[in-house]
């Protein structure tokens, strides 16, 4: 494990008011989106929307790295350069989702279990050869408030939790920053508090399990979701409440050598997730030990990939957007988003 470099790595990820696009989708989660919006589900198709994202002029003024997916991580541009070049060159971070995706976890209905641990060292030798300079590794907590079985179970979490650590391990063997991420799902109707309750037993497992597996805190980056309540919920809360609790929530359980937290959007539109991120950094006044940042798919992408929808004459207007939405949330990051108006405005208008 080189330190130096796994800290030179993760500083660059976290610089100054820049956050991670997170392109990582599935093959079927992304074809589900193309079907949507009536875009042809084909490899050429999903390497032109890539390309779309990669290729977005002054992206790294807001990004810092772009999470890719095996499939993605071997691209090219039509000319021959590697989609990981063009990142490089564009001064973004290319990393690598590892993780082969959610099985259910057995003997435990309505749960599930991350696989890919298998494996998994020999890939990383290879993406870290490809260039890749970070991996990410994610699994889902899911609750409920009711029933005969109150989830999540104590197997559930530490079973994961475990694997998050044994990924992390590994990354760092291989000079790579590993990004943990656990998500507590939103969907259902828990409360907010409940929400809270669960987050905070997840994390505190979670950096039990690191210490236990001799993970360099320094060198890693922990992406969670913000606590909200359930989408089902009647009782939504304010962005205020939702940093008020968020940040609670982290005192209680990360780590002061932990270097950064990268939010997930979780399946908030992309205003939601801007303007609670917003509301963090107002409410923090600075009084918190890590770096809050983003590392958002839907909440930057969507709206650009309605506007491409499949179409190469799209592109510049669809990369307008991205920039757009990548700019709402750096601003973000200095608490000075406002609420979107839907026009498409230069990143840099909004540090202003």
């Amino acid at each position: 494990m080189n330190t130096h470099e796994l800290l030179i790595t993760t500083h660059a990820l976290l610089s100054a008011h820049k956050g991670l696009l997170a392109m990582d989708e599935s093959t079927s989660t992304c074809n589900a989106r193309f079907a949507e919006l009536g875009i042809a589900q084909t490899v050429e198709a999903r390497r032109s929307y890539r390309e779309l994202l990669i290729t977005t002029p002054r992206l790294h003024e807001c990004i810092s790295g772009a999470i890719l997916v095996d499939e993605t991580i071997r691209q090219s541009m039509p000319d021959g350069r590697s989609f990981v070049d063009v990142l490089t060159k564009a001064g973004i971070l290319p990393g690598i989702k590892v993780d082969l995706g959610v099985k259910e976890l057995a003997g435990f209905p309505g749960e599930k279990i991350t696989e890919g641990l298998d494996g998994l060292r020999q890939r990383l030798t290879d993406y870290r050869q490809m260039g890749a300079r970070f991996a990410k590794w994610r699994v889902v907590i899911s609750l409920s408030e009711s029933g005969s079985k109150l989830l999540p179970t104590t197997a559930c979490v530490e079973a994961n939790m475990h694997d998050l650590a044994r990924f992390a391990a590994l990354c760092q063997e291989a000079d790579l920053v590993p990004i943990v991420e656990p998500e507590v799902l939103m969907a259902g109707s828990h409360s907010i508090a409940r929400c809270e309750e669960v987050t905070e037993r997840v994390l505190r497992t979670l950096f039990r399990h690191l210490n236990e597996q001799q993970v360099q805190l320094e060198g890693m980056i922990l992406k969670t979701g913000m606590v909200v309540a359930g989408y089902s919920c009647t009782d939504q809360a304010t962005a205020d409440e939702v940093a008020a609790a968020t940040l609670r929530c982290l005192k209680r359980t990360v780590p002061a050598a932990v270097p950064g937290v990268a939010f997930l959007s979780g399946g908030q539109t992309p205003d939601q997730a801007s303007t609670n991120l917003n509301a963090m950094h107002v409410y923090t006044d600075k009084q918190v030990p890590w770096v809050l940042t983003f590392s958002f798919a839907r909440a930057i992408q969507q709206p650009a990939m309605a506007l491409w929808n499949g179409q190469s004459e799209n592109v510049a207007v669809a990369q307008k957007s991205l920039l757009y939405r990548a700019g709402c949330n750096s601003a973000a990051t200095m608490g000075k988003y406002r609420t979107a108006d839907h026009t498409v405005i230069p990143a840099r208008a909004l540090q202003a």
